[in-house]
């Protein structure tokens, strides 16, 4: 895929346990709950069919393991890029945040110790520094069970924050990620419950003033085939990744299994897809990891795709994006 011309991305009443009995008492995030609400406005959508360009490929990062998902901040002008820490078991939840720029050129490292698997995150503008919103205190299938704000520090290495100070604004959830939508000003929460996976969206400020209340958008998550590698959310719509690493060797076979699916977050239900994506067909290994939405000084929303590439011992992070509007 081509680099598109002109690339430029622009600048900037719950208790940490839960709002318990009042949402409780509404349905939200209990087992077999119905879609709490629909109250987001409804917005265009990025077309899955139409072609990648490059961001960046094949950038190294702090540790030789695979990335997992990643993040803009979109005031400070850098890319987070999560990956799993060198000498941990999967189980454990050490991760490592990497620090770059949007050449994908290596900055600075910060090691997260018993935070989660990595799935998705947030990195909030936070003056002239970066706000992490992670998964943190891992269970022991390494996943993080509550979310934390998270000051990103260069060169440290943090332990998860003890179960008092996380925040867990689902009652009865086992496990949560999220995504931010800087366009809109949302974050899109994946939860766990007994049922299975369901989705929240919340206002941004809900997390910057640390608390939650009621969410926009409450509903089941529909089901989707493939392995679930990342998802994000812009205006109404989220977006959803699937698919594996080349078999074998990670020797380019095909167009690869990697596919994104649309969601209308009103209704609850698939818009578009799956759709076949071969952005970065040709690089080794290329197991898609992690979606994130941006916005250019011009003004143009951007689907950002990530994949980690490379041979065993020296993975790297590679970028794509799609920037058509429907």
């Amino acid at each position: 895929m081509n680099r598109a011309p002109g690339f430029s991305l622009s600048r900037r009443g719950l208790i940490r346990t839960g709002v318990g009995a009042s949402l409780a008492a509404l349905g939200f995030g209990v087992a077999g709950a119905q879609t709490a609400s629909a109250d987001v406005t409804a917005t265009k959508r990025f077309d899955l069919a139409e072609p990648s360009y490059d961001l960046f490929r094949s950038k190294d990062t702090h540790g030789a393991r695979v990335q997992q998902s990643f993040a803009f901040d979109w005031v400070n002008k850098f890319l987070f890029v999560a990956t799993k820490r060198s000498g941990s078991d999967e189980s454990d939840g050490d991760l490592c945040i990497n620090k770059m720029d949007f050449d994908g050129n290596y900055i600075s490292y910060m090691h997260l110790n018993g935070f989660g698997h990595g799935v998705a995150f947030a990195a909030l503008p936070s003056g002239s520094g970066t706000e992490l919103w992670i998964e943190c205190d891992a269970n022991t299938s390494g996943y993080g069970t509550a979310l934390a704000p998270i000051r990103y520090t260069a060169d440290t290495t943090l332990a998860s924050p003890a179960a008092a100070a996380a925040y867990r604004p689902i009652p009865g959830a086992t496990e949560y990620t999220c995504s931010v939508d800087p366009v809109y000003r949302r974050m899109i929460v994946r939860y766990h419950t007994r049922a299975g996976k369901r989705i929240a969206v919340y206002p941004l400020s809900a997390f910057e003033t640390r608390s939650f209340g009621s969410p926009l958008v409450d509903f089941k998550q529909p089901t989707i085939p493939g392995t679930p590698q990342g998802y994000t959310l812009y205006g109404s719509y989220m977006y959803y990744l699937t698919g594996d690493a080349y078999p074998g060797d990670g020797t380019p076979t095909g167009d690869g299994n990697s596919y994104i699916t649309s969601i209308d977050i009103n209704k609850g239900t698939l818009t578009q897809g799956p759709v076949l994506t071969k952005a970065g067909s040709t690089l080794h290994h290329r197991e898609p990891e992690g979606l994130a939405i941006y916005r250019t000084d011009a003004g143009e929303a951007r689907l950002f795709i990530g994949f980690a590439t490379g041979v065993e011992g020296d993975r790297r992070s590679s970028i794509f994006y799609k920037n058509a509007l429907v």
